[in-house]
């Protein structure tokens, strides 16, 4: 019979669940996707593979796992950063910092290298929809500055900080007051 490490089973495969998420995002940050297989964690851990299945059915399962299990941090810090009782443009730079940051974090590149994979369509789809989650700070900012069409302009702030963290520049610094001088004002030709 297994060990139970915590209080209660529910707490026990919580935080086992926990440990196996975080050691497969360690496999993938070491190792790339493909490092991350059921028998690599297993021996990552400790555990059989048949006790792996008590969590997931397979390869694909463990992998959205993983990216479904940052969507709700990421979201929670997409909303710290925009909360408080800033101007727009503070806020905004905040948000772009946050993003930048977390985006050149291993965890989020072990899970965009983690979406890229194959995966079956429901978990594609929870995905999208914890992505479309991720995006309802910024609309719900926008809207309360009363900024025309919140959801667009969202997507397309969303798009030059996704095309700015690909920019190889080295000052991060430089690299949010540019992006933000460009969603807030464009390019100024005089």
């Amino acid at each position: 019979m297994p060990r139970i490490t915590a209080p209660t089973v529910a707490e026990h495969r919580s935080r086992r669940l926990e440990a196996l998420l975080e050691a497969g995002r360690e496999l993938v940050t070491e190792g790339g996707p493909d490092a991350l297989t059921l028998a690599n964690l297993a021996k990552r851990v400790g555990l059989s593979r048949p006790s792996l299945y008590e969590y997931f059915r397979s390869r694909e399962d463990l992998a959205a796992a993983i990216v479904e299990d940052e969507l709700p941090r990421w979201t929670a810090l997409v909303a710290e950063s925009l909360g408080g009782e800033a101007p727009l443009a503070e806020k905004l730079t905040s948000y772009v910092q946050m993003q930048l940051e977390l985006m050149r974090d291993g965890r989020h590149a072990a899970a965009v290298a983690l979406s890229a994979h194959a995966l079956p369509e429901d978990a594609r789809q929870r995905i999208r929809d914890g992505h479309q989650r991720l995006l309802e700070p910024l609309v719900d900012t926008l809207a309360d500055a009363g900024v025309a069409e919140p959801r667009l302009r969202a997507m397309l702030i969303q798009g030059i900080v996704e095309s700015a963290n690909r920019l190889p520049v080295p000052d991060g610094t430089a690299l949010v007051a540019v992006t933000v001088d460009q969603i807030l004002h464009g390019i100024d030709t005089k």
